[in-house]
């Protein structure tokens, strides 16, 4: 565990791979370190636990609130390492963070979950964060799941050239590559 903290990164990736062999053992401690108010200790614990087959996704999703973004970074990844729709809600709420990575990597963890998460990012989609809602829209797109049409459609009225690109690339993806045209 020491050298997991070290500060120095080869030790600690090291560490990494020593710690998941030790198996349930090490479990306790690692969450513990999760609790650290150290936000790199808790990246490594989070780091380990997400590598780890033992990995729960919830001890991942309360991290996606974490203050550093590095950690929800992080915690982001684990979840699309073991991709679980348990998580669902808790990574599309994640679609709005402040942090343009966390946006990207949650949208990763979500077509992973694949159509579980179709509902959810449909109703993100017709919500009024822009932001979140290209993230949504480029989930769907990759999912390639026919109940995003009509939203996909819908979009294509907007005035955003990246929902525009997503639902047409969505659109696309689903068989659907037409021209559209607004009527005069």
């Amino acid at each position: 565990m020491q050298d997991l903290i070290s500060g120095d990164e080869a030790r600690a990736e090291d560490a990494v791979t020593a710690l998941i062999e030790l198996g349930q053992d090490v479990i306790p401690a690692l969450r513990d370190l999760t609790l650290s108010p150290d936000a790199d200790s808790r990246w490594w614990a989070l780091r380990t636990l997400a590598q780890s087959p033992l990995l729960r996704t919830e001890w991942l999703v309360p991290f996606l609130n974490d203050p550093s973004p590095e950690v929800r970074q992080c915690a982001v990844l684990g979840l699309a390492v073991k991709p679980d729709e348990h998580a669902t809600s808790s990574l599309v709420q994640a679609l709005g963070d402040e942090d343009s990575m966390v946006c990207s990597l949650a949208v990763n963890a979500l077509v992973k979950i694949g159509g579980a998460a179709v509902p959810s990012l449909i109703e993100v989609v017709k919500g009024k964060k822009q932001s979140a809602r290209i993230h949504a829209l480029r989930a769907l797109a990759e999912i390639g799941d026919q109940r995003a049409i009509p939203v996909m459609m819908s979009v294509m009225d907007e005035d955003s050239a990246l929902l525009h690109h997503w639902a047409q690339e969505g659109l696309e993806r689903l068989g659907l590559n037409m021209v559209y045209i607004k009527p005069v």
